[in-house]
């Protein structure tokens, strides 16, 4: 003969993994909240209730959900660090433009137009213009 016995649900407790900096397994009434879990963890880790941040699946934990919806899941604790430096490239921005000395800028001849300034191309393309040997030079060289 088998015989069914039901269980009661009175004083049953379930366990809980809590990935943290160590992983705990955690004994906690079905019926408790995350505010229970998270006191409990607190003093496991040391650190202030409200500095703790659950996480389940990859979603945030809520102090008022029910612990019996966690059944079977892995909870991951992360405790978020205080202060620090700001990420490299962003300390240096402007770095270069802030350190340069402003240089006014300096008076400028007009620039030729019209007939003028194609005489002046003419004259730099048809008539100056010395066959050496080796490579034609361009219009910005200065030799």
């Amino acid at each position: 003969l088998i015989h069914f016995y039901k269980r009661s649900k009175v004083g049953e407790v379930m366990q809980l993994i809590v990935n943290g900096s160590q992983t705990h397994v955690l004994e906690v009434s079905p019926e408790a909240n995350v505010a229970v879990l998270r006191a409990q963890l607190s003093m496991l880790e040391g650190v202030d209730c409200e500095q703790l941040n659950l996480f389940c699946s990859g979603s945030p934990l809520e102090d008022e959900v029910n612990l019996a919806v966690l059944e079977n899941m892995t909870v991951d604790l992360t405790i978020p660090l205080l202060g620090g430096k700001v990420h490299g490239s962003l300390a240096r921005a402007g770095k270069v433009r802030g350190q340069t000395p402003k240089v006014e800028a300096g008076e400028k001849k007009k620039k030729k137009t019209g007939r003028a300034k194609r005489r002046i191309q003419y004259n730099r393309r048809f008539k100056n213009n010395v066959e050496g040997f080796g490579r034609k030079k361009g219009p910005n060289s200065n030799s």
